[in-house]
């Protein structure tokens, strides 16, 4: 019997084909949600999923008859997905999201019902301006901090960071359920600022190559003092001014941007942040270095911080997705 799990999100979806808790095969497109809603919406959706399945039993010899069970997350759960679902609000545990799951039959898809896992949002007291920053959700990165969870269990409260185009920042109380989450855009206005302002010239319309710890440390230090619009012009000025090199001006805006983040995970009401929590950093190699280097500098922090690899067979996503899935007795008959 084959397991399959979805990972759809803004703007990629995957399907991994497994067995005996082993990956047989995968397929991906460069096809989101995001896409779908603007031309085709569900319809196009689903001939995306279609396509990635059957490409990926292709690679698997198998036929679609061989599928015990399918598991989506992310995006596909969204009100431009293919099964809307309200958000789970904190504090929620595993055993919570899977009880939360819905499955939904689409034979366009696969001959069996799907399991679509929803997302969680904070418990925020107001909803006016002066209270957004206790507010917050997420679709698709709850599996993911449950997938670490799995394969690195850890104990006490916990913030997991995990970075990206849209950064997430997932607290995690003693009990080990998610208790909030803030989102923060430092992947995005890297890339904006990298390749789409004054400062592409100065940086070759690249990232750092090289990590310098120095100038990572510099350009947070700035932003702290002066700002994120003045720390990031400074890129020009170390262009104008010195010798900097390419990678050393890349990681003085990459200090300056995470900056930001730091001042988002110490300060920032979604999560109350209790110091001494341990922090356990996700993601791209570079980033986990920078975002460690800049934590463990901070003497707000006296935690354990630990940075994790994925491992491409067992990816965080489709390891809480899994995790997920065996907590559904409907699901796995």
């Amino acid at each position: 019997m084959l397991h399959v799990t979805v990972d759809a999100g803004t703007t990629n979806t995957r399907v991994r084909i497994w067995k005996n808790n082993q990956l047989c095969a995968s397929s991906a497109d460069g096809t989101g949600i995001r896409d779908a809603a603007a031309g085709g919406g569900s319809l196009r959706a689903e001939a995306c999923i279609k396509a990635l399945l059957d490409d990926a039993l292709g690679r698997a010899k198998a036929a679609p008859e061989e599928i015990g069970a399918i598991v989506a997350s992310g995006m596909i759960t969204s009100d431009l997905g293919l099964c809307p679902l309200p958000h789970l609000t904190a504090p929620v545990t595993l055993r919570q999201l899977a009880a939360g799951a819905q499955a939904r039959l689409i034979p366009q898809i696969a001959p069996v019902p799907i399991w679509f896992i929803p997302g969680i949002k904070n418990a925020a007291g107001g909803t006016a301006p002066a209270d957004c920053d206790a507010m917050d959700m997420m679709r698709g990165e709850e599996v993911e901090v449950f997938g670490l969870l799995r394969q690195h269990p850890i104990s006490g409260p916990a913030l997991i960071v995990l970075p990206g185009s849209h950064t997430k920042l997932v607290r995690l109380d003693e009990e080990q359920r998610i208790a909030g989450c803030a989102t923060t855009m430092a992947g995005e206005v890297l890339d904006v600022l990298t390749h789409r302002t004054v400062l592409a010239h100065s940086l070759r319309e690249g990232f750092a190559q090289q990590m310098d710890d120095d100038y990572l440390l510099q350009g947070a230090d700035l932003c702290r003092r002066v700002g994120i619009t003045r720390a990031a012009f400074a890129v020009r000025i170390l262009d104008s001014f010195t010798h900097a090199s390419d990678s050393q001006r890349a990681s003085f805006l990459l200090g300056a941007v995470l900056s930001a983040d730091i001042a988002a995970i110490k300060q920032s009401t979604a999560l109350a942040l209790v110091p001494d929590s341990t922090i356990v950093i996700a993601g791209k190699a570079a980033l986990q270095q920078a975002l460690s280097k800049l934590i463990r500098r901070d003497p707000f922090f006296c935690g354990e911080v630990i940075t994790v690899s994925e491992d491409p067979q067992r990816p965080l996503s489709a390891e809480g997705a899994l995790a997920v899935l065996e907590l559904i007795p409907e699901a796995i008959l």
